[in-house]
């Protein structure tokens, strides 16, 4: 059955001394609009990359803002002895820090780290079987364990006793997801992950935060479709940069500002009318100081108990696995290769690190890449090392004074929903296009596609409307089931690699060209060799750190490049675009 090519979205990627550095490309991708529009000969507009960060930020403190309120409503009834201003600040602070750390020495992608479900999730299971539990008959059914909320149950303690526990899963998760990073399996895995693997875990990715979305946008679904349709693409509108005179030279503000505007609107709409949708949870009335440095033992060590290394075994494992498909969906993205196995275990080893540092502070969520933000890179149809630096720099100012992150928590509910409902989206919608590198009319094509994407999603429901918790007798080893069999991303990815790798399949029919299992390589051998090994050269290591790679002991090799990988192409060395600048539309190249 013949197939029409597929069409990627185009993106640009510019060096690091102001140069465009063209990405391969079929000249049938080219459009009448694309040539409208020339290339900036001049450095990049800090205004621009800033007004992008921003966004970013949005994105970030959406995703933050959920999984703190849906961690904080999960917990019995109790409360904060600090504010939950120094909560986000925290948060905020670490993954700032992660940030800047995995784009100038990680998987060296455009990635901003965030929390995620991954974390969430068994967070929620670790909270959770630490409520009391009432008996409830209901009707004539059998005695049923539900957790008690009311006011004659005991245990009503502050939260800091349940806060602690989480954070030391978190920082277990960071120990071990940072050792995975530094033995290089995960990376060397990830070579055996074709695209019947990482396409269902995407369309799960998409579709695991379905239920949040629609909880968010329900508290006023008025300025929830307001933002929804503020962020369709309109046609008018562009913008040319000010230090440039050319007419030609003109940037879609519309679409690169497609999560600012509509957010900024809403926002003063909401505030006009009086329409203040933010939670008690996010808004205690303990006032938040306007500076203060983030350290270990704020308000105390994490708690390090064995249900908390169940939770931070399956945190690890999950977060990994999301990580993965963030780099893969980032790097097909850019246009970039598959990235390689040294980069995937220095972005692991380095999220882990984020993750202990996010524990240490006291914050309930580890850093892992973050799909909603890769998929704003999509919807933006622009991703920058710049930006990803600027991201960072932002994270940690917010980070220093909980004052101004206190002013993040006043986004409206319906506005979080929305963000995240849009992002996730885009990530979905990424998956689905996935299965055309592969023949997706074969017969065990869609068996593993299909068994893996409603097995991911049919456990966790299943286990979230059981009527009786499943109970081993071992506290430890019912959270660390609970918890796997609950991510759907870990699931959808286990059963996916397991599957293909396990069933006799031919190269094509599994989307593989040349014999070599890495994902979406019948797209990559397209490209042309030149471009590949210039694509390649952005996951290596700055050029300083490069020449510390012979120092590094053998067991951590696999953080470095390989030597025929590494950076000679013709005759020089060369250093690793510093940046990637993505801005559709600049097609040409600078005239000197």
């Amino acid at each position: 059955m013949s197939r029409s090519p597929h069409h990627a979205t185009q993106l640009r990627s510019l060096g690091s001394h102001g140069t465009l550095v063209p990405l391969p490309q079929q000249p049938a991708l080219q459009n009448s609009s694309s040539h409208s529009r020339a290339s900036l000969c001049e450095p990049r507009p800090w205004g621009l990359s800033c007004l992008l960060a921003l966004q970013h930020i949005l994105v970030l403190t959406s995703l933050l803002c959920a999984s703190h309120l849906l961690l904080l409503r999960n917990l019995p009834p109790g409360r904060l002895s600090y504010s939950p201003a120094q909560l986000l600040a925290s948060s905020l602070f670490s993954c700032g820090m992660s940030t800047a750390l995995q784009t100038w020495m990680g998987s060296r992608l455009p990635l901003v780290q965030a929390p995620s479900l991954e974390f969430l999730i068994p967070a929620l299971v670790l909270t959770s079987q630490k409520r009391p539990l009432a008996i409830q008959t209901p009707g004539n059914s059998s005695l049923v364990l539900r957790p008690c909320r009311g006011p004659g149950c005991h245990g009503l303690e502050p939260w800091n006793t349940s806060l602690r526990e989480v954070s030391g899963a978190v920082v277990i998760s960071g120990l071990l997801q940072g050792t995975l990073g530094l033995l290089g399996g995960p990376g060397h895995l990830f070579s055996y992950c074709g695209p019947l693997v990482l396409a269902p875990s995407l369309v799960v990715a998409g579709l695991s935060a379905h239920r949040e979305v629609a909880l968010f946008c329900s508290a006023h679904w008025g300025l929830a479709l307001l933002y929804h349709l503020g962020s369709c693409p309109l046609p008018p509108g562009s913008w040319r940069p000010a230090s440039t005179s050319s007419t030609h030279t003109r940037i879609p503000a519309f679409r690169l500002l497609s999560v600012l505007i509509p957010v900024a609107c809403v926002w003063i709409v909401s505030a006009l009318l009086g329409l203040s949708i933010i939670p008690l949870e996010l808004s205690a009335p303990i006032e938040a100081p306007w500076f203060w440095l983030p350290h270990p033992a704020e308000w105390d060590w994490p708690l390090l108990t064995p249900r908390a290394l169940a939770a931070g075994i399956s945190m690890a494992l999950a977060a990994s696995t999301s990580s993965l498909g963030c780099y893969a969906l980032c790097g097909r993205l850019l246009h970039l290769a598959s990235p390689p196995p040294h980069a995937c275990s220095r972005g692991l080893s380095l999220e882990g690190l984020g993750s202990v540092l996010a524990g240490l502070l006291g914050s309930p969520m580890g850093t892992a890449s973050s799909f909603p933000n890769v998929g704003t890179v999509s919807l933006l149809q622009a991703g920058s090392r710049r930006v990803a630096h600027l991201v960072g720099l932002l994270c940690v100012g917010f980070g220093l004074s909980p004052r101004l992150a206190q002013l993040l928590t006043t986004i409206p509910l319906p506005v979080v929903g929305g963000v995240l409902g849009v992002t996730h989206a885009v990530v979905l919608s990424t998956g689905f296009s996935s299965f055309h590198v592969a023949d997706i009319d074969s017969g065990r094509n869609v068996f593993i596609v299909g068994f893996s994407i409603f097995m991911a999603l049919l456990l966790p429901r299943w286990f979230r409307e059981a009527p009786v918790l499943l109970s081993t007798g071992w506290s430890p080893l019912d959270v660390l089931l609970r918890s796997l069999l609950t991510e759907s991303i870990f699931l959808a990815g286990l059963l996916g690699f397991l599957l293909e790798n396990t069933i006799p399949g031919t190269w094509l029919e599994r989307g593989l060209s040349q014999g070599l299992p890495s994902p979406f390589t019948a797209q990559e051998a397209q490209v042309p060799q030149k471009s590949r090994k210039k694509a390649d050269q952005e996951y290596e290591l700055p050029f300083p750190i490069q020449n510390l790679c012979p120092c590094i002991p053998q067991p951590l090799r696999c953080l470095c490049p390989l030597p025929e990988n590494s950076g000679n192409e013709e005759g020089g060395s060369s250093e690793p675009g510093e940046t990637a600048d993505l801005l559709p539309g600049f097609e040409e190249q600078c005239q000197v």
